[in-house]
């Protein structure tokens, strides 16, 4: 996100602040190594999620700072179509209801910018809570950045500057005194946990830094001790989606290349997927009843199950065994003739060959 320097006599502008989470928590006999995997992979949405989305608009029972101009929600569903344009196996739908959306989004000026980070979206069911909120108009190329940096969180991403390969060395006092200052007005705890803090190594997409992501801010002269040329002269992103982000979501989330597998009753279906990868699955059933769909084998994965509707998938149920020792499960009545998919994304295995899914 871009902020002027002292120098430019501009008011310094505002920052992404994300909410503090709690990190997800492991038994001790869940290995480094399955941890690992567990939190590289962890909030990413399975692929063939139709994310819906709401913004909240005048005459909405929720207050008045949540709710949006006509503008600024239309910067929001053009920032929306700018991810899903680059092919990726999720989609985004606007919804006409906060209540059908998975991604609720306020306008409140004097909350700030900020998302939950991918699957961390789904802590936060009530339809009358905000998932997402824009602090700032939209409509100029700053507010732009800002629109598509919030749905980089939604899908997963971090920031770029808490990228422990960045290399970045921190003039921890200065930063300090930038950021307690207004517009933002920040605690310790913000500065440390938007600035300061490393994202943990397993929890990065890749090994090297991206100065030109739309996740990175822009930082002043003097803020950044190292990488060295930075603070003379100060970080400044390009602005948009950089060609890192855009590799970023096709790897996270690849479009289908192919038509969707069949599940059939009774007869399972080797996954045989590395690290992070999904997979989907059709099923349809012939007679109503309870059924259930599975994993089987020594894994961690995410299982969802979608129903087809003409508007786009939407997700019934889901399972995460992740760092648990049974397998993920999901029972439930499922109507003959209806079309549903069912999407698994494999977080670690002891052997990948040896998993498998099935309904029965």
């Amino acid at each position: 996100m871009n902020s002027p320097t002292p120098a430019s006599g501009a008011t310094p502008r505002r920052y992404c602040s994300q909410p503090i989470q709690r990190p997800r928590e492991f038994d001790a006999g869940v290995s480094a190594r399955r941890a690992s995997a567990i939190i590289t992979f962890g909030k990413q949405w399975v692929s063939g999620t139709d994310l819906t989305y709401y913004c909240f608009k005048p005459g909405d029972a929720v207050p008045a700072a949540w709710q949006g101009g006509a503008a600024d929600v239309e910067a929001v569903r053009t920032a929306f179509q700018k991810w899903f344009g680059l092919g990726i196996g999720i989609s985004f739908r606007e919804v006409a209801r906060p209540q059908d959306a998975t991604v609720r989004i306020g306008f409140d000026p004097d909350d700030g910018s900020w998302s939950y980070v991918g699957r961390d979206v789904l802590g936060t069911r009530d339809p009358a809570e905000r998932t997402m909120n824009f602090g700032w108009p939209l409509t100029t190329p700053y507010g732009r950045d800002t629109a598509l940096h919030e749905i980089g969180h939604t899908l997963g991403l971090e920031h770029e500057h808490q990228n422990p390969f960045a290399g970045i060395v921190w003039e921890e006092d200065a930063v300090r005194r930038y950021f307690r200052g207004p517009p933002n007005n920040w605690s310790d705890a913000q500065i440390d946990h938007n600035i300061i803090d490393k994202i943990a190594a397993n929890s990065v997409k890749g090994t090297s830094w991206d100065p030109d992501s739309v996740m990175e801010y822009e930082f002043e002269p003097g803020l950044v001790r190292e990488p060295a040329p930075y603070f003379a002269t100060g970080l400044k992103p390009r602005g948009g989606l950089s060609s890192f982000d855009q590799g970023w979501v096709r790897e996270s989330y690849p479009a289908a290349t192919e038509s969707i597998p069949m599940l059939e009753v009774a007869l399972s279906r080797k996954l045989a997927l590395a690290r992070g990868e999904t997979r989907v699955f059709g099923f349809r059933p012939d007679r109503t009843r309870t059924y259930s769909i599975g994993t089987f084998g020594a894994s961690d994965t995410v299982l969802v199950l979608f129903e087809v509707t003409p508007a786009g998938n939407v997700q019934i149920a889901g399972d995460d065994d992740g760092g648990e020792d049974r397998n993920a499960l999901i029972t439930m009545r499922l109507s003959a003739g209806r079309d549903y998919q069912v999407g698994v994304r494999l977080f670690d295995a002891d052997l990948p060959d040896e998993t498998s899914l099935m309904v029965w």
